[in-house]
Parts: structure tokens; C-alpha cells; sequence
């Protein structure tokens, strides 16, 4: 609908510096659920790109994402991939170049099915919108998925359909209590051969 409504353009994704949400940006959503502040401030959902057209902020927020700020539930538990809304990713492309995509038009040149849009982020790492996957392997997960839903996270796609994603691998059943101890997440230097790390690659982008 967003796109429909905007030239094909898909709402804007960026990594967001940290306390300095560009208001003059298209941006899907803004804040930074690291910050107390953001993190309980529901305008911050209000003046996203896609607000009008899911215009509750509790869809925001996942009921099982149980993490507070200031003792106070925090506003958004999702983020979009980051090879979705903006070219961020082509300037960190070194070999095998991958797709990002704008347009609606450039969803559908690829499978709209096979990409993803939003995912259940794990409390840990969550702070702005964008979530990053590097393509060429040079940080698994240098976000991580959620962990909340019995050791799974969802994912919606870019056809509409949302699936869940069954975390196989203990190294990724980081339980979302100890997230407070993550002020700044470090990657867990996953290594490449990591099945959940395959298996969210795979349906990321396309060359």
C-alpha cells in the first residue's frame, strides 16, 4: 500500500546514528530501543513512513517481548533487513554483489516469496530500525534473531506471508532475560557454517 501510494518506492530503511533519528528522512520507523527515552516514546512509531497504514502502535511491539525500559514496556521489538529501502548495503559489497532493493518493481524482478521484510529482533541487539545481514559472511549475525518464542523468531515476506524460524544451534538460544546485560551488543563471532545463520542468508536477497 505504501508503495502504491508512493511512485513503487518502498519506505525508507537506514541505520539510524544513535540518538539522532533523521526526521527529514522517509524512514519506516525511528528511535533507538537502546535509549530509555526512544525506547518508551510511541511517536517515534507515529511519524514512521508506515504508520498510516498500520496505524496501532502496538503492532509494533511483539506481546512476548517482555523487556523494559524505565520499567516501562518498550515500543518496537522488530526491524527490517537492511538490503530493503536504501543502497547502505552496496557500499559495504566487496565481492559477489547482492540485490538491495527501492522499488516494489525490484521485489518483484527477484522472489518476493524467498525475501524478508521484518524480524522478531532479539533484545539484545535491538536498537534502531535497520537489521543488518552481511552477505559476504564477514559477521554472522552481527544482529541477532529473537530467541522469544521458544527458541524462535518470526519473519514476514515481501509476498505478505510471515513464517517462523526454529533457532537450531545452542550458541543462538541466548535467552532475552539476560538482554540487560547488552548495553552495546558485540557480534558472537558466529562462524559462516552456522545453520540458523545459512538458513536467514538464504532468504535475505538474491544476487
Amino acid at each position: 500500500m505504501y508503495a502504491a501510494d508512493n511512485g513503487g518506492w518502498l519506505a525508507q530503511n537506514v541505520p539510524l546514528a544513535e540518538e539522532l533519528w533523521p526526521v527529514g528522512t522517509n524512514a519506516w520507523v525511528y528511535g533507538n530501543m537502546k535509549n530509555a527515552s526512544d525506547a518508551t516514546n510511541a511517536l517515534l512509531i507515529k511519524i514512521g513512513e508506515l504508520f498510516p497504514y498500520t496505524p496501532q502502535t502496538g503492532a509494533y511491539h511483539c506481546p512476548a517481548d517482555t523487556i523494559l525500559a524505565g520499567g516501562m514496556p518498550r515500543v518496537r521489538s522488530y526491524s527490517m533487513n537492511s538490503w530493503i529501502g536504501s543502497r547502505e548495503m552496496d557500499a559495504l559489497q566487496t565481492l559477489n554483489p547482492f540485490r538491495t532493493f527501492l522499488k516494489e518493481s525490484d521485489l518483484a524482478a527477484a522472489v518476493p516469496s524467498s525475501v524478508w521484510v521484518h524480524i522478531d529482533e532479539h533484545p539484545a541487539s535491538l536498537n534502531d530500525g535497520w537489521f543488518e545481514v552481511t552477505m559476504d559472511d564477514a559477521t554472522p549475525f552481527i544482529k541477532l534473531a529473537a530467541s522469544r518464542h521458544q527458541n524462535a523468531y518470526g519473519l514476514s515476506f515481501a509476498d505478505g506471508h510471515a513464517e517462523v524460524y526454529h533457532l537450531r544451534t545452542i550458541v543462538m538460544q541466548i535467552p532475552e532475560a539476560q538482554a540487560a546485560a547488552f548495553s552495546v551488543f558485540t557480534p558472537l563471532g558466529i562462524p559462516a557454517s552456522n545453520p540458523d545463520w545459512i538458513k536467514l542468508r538464504q532468504v535475505t536477497t538474491s544476487p
